[in-house]
């Protein structure tokens, strides 16, 4: 096997959900196969220059959409942008929503997650290594800030803040389901973003969705129930307001300051220092780098 060449770099990178599978006006782009010890991510990396901001962009459910939510290698993904450099993430997702006021074509900006999911692996430290890293506000304050004035200074209908509750799929809500949710207050439905989110804070990114409301599930009333003609309709509209809305994002993201996201594996990891074998040190060392001190595991 040939040496490897150490990939582009970028500081800011998009994870593109159903409907959004390039960058409009990039510059100087190619695209790079970034290897990690977790397996192949979901595609290629797109790298280039966005008005002067170096950035990255991966097609979450690969080209062509050919990953389901759950078939998803979330830990290669976002291992991959951490390997390249990105220190913060902005992920689009297709949601349904869950309350009157939150209407199809808005933009959601959520603050909080509850995970459903059931199928899929949540983190980097398992086989010999334990972390616990703090997740109790799941999203970037300063990046989710950036991508509020964004949204609105595109003219965008944003909602600031709520909770997206994301489920296993890839099959949609019964109305049972449906009207639970509800009941909890939450503000969209989706199934992507989690376990992205909690891997994005054990690789200390910062992390905030675009979420793009497609329809209301099926707990409304007086609408149909959700179907994907009905949502692959109001998708085109809502990328063409996201890709806007990214332009408009990407340079102030790239003035947030540093932030308890990336630090959020100090004292996290609970297993002690010499008790982690050297195999997997060393598959971890991306990610562990700063917060483990330098000493000789076990093999």
């Amino acid at each position: 096997m040939g040496r490897q060449t150490k990939p582009s770099r970028a500081d800011i990178a998009i994870i593109g959900g159903s409907g959004l599978y390039n960058i409009d006006g990039l510059q100087r782009a190619k695209r790079v196969t970034v290897p990690t010890p977790f397996g192949s991510p979901s595609s290629a990396v797109l790298l280039g220059e966005l008005d002067g901001v170096r950035i990255a962009f991966l097609s979450r459910h690969g080209q062509g959409h050919r990953f389901s939510p759950s078939e998803i290698n979330y830990r290669a993904n976002i291992y991959a942008l951490k390997a390249i450099g990105v220190r913060r993430v902005i992920s689009l997702s297709a949601v349904g929503s869950m309350k009157e006021s939150v209407k199809p074509g808005d933009v959601v900006v959520p603050d909080q997650f509850i995970d459903l999911t059931k199928r899929r692996i949540s983190t980097f430290f398992e086989g010999g290594v334990v972390a616990h890293v703090a997740f109790a506000d799941p999203v970037c304050a300063s990046l989710a800030a950036a991508l509020l004035g964004a949204g609105l200074s595109v003219g965008a209908t944003v909602h600031q803040g709520g909770t997206y509750v994301c489920m296993e799929g890839p099959q949609f809500s019964t109305k049972a389901e449906s009207y639970l949710y509800r009941q909890w207050g939450v503000s969209v439905i989706g199934m992507t973003n989690l376990p992205e989110a909690k891997l994005a804070r054990e690789a200390e990114l910062c992390y905030a969705t675009v979420a793009l409301v497609t329809d209301y599930d099926c707990w409304h009333q007086t609408e149909k129930p959700v179907t994907v003609e009905a949502i692959l309709a109001t998708l085109c509209q809502n990328v063409e307001v996201a890709k806007r809305l990214l332009r408009a994002a990407v340079k102030s993201a790239a003035s947030v300051t540093a932030c308890p996201c990336q630090q959020a594996l100090q004292h996290a990891i609970v297993t002690a220092p010499n008790a982690i074998p050297a195999r997997l040190r060393r598959k971890l060392a991306l990610l562990t780098e700063r917060a483990l001190p330098s000493v000789k595991g076990k093999r």
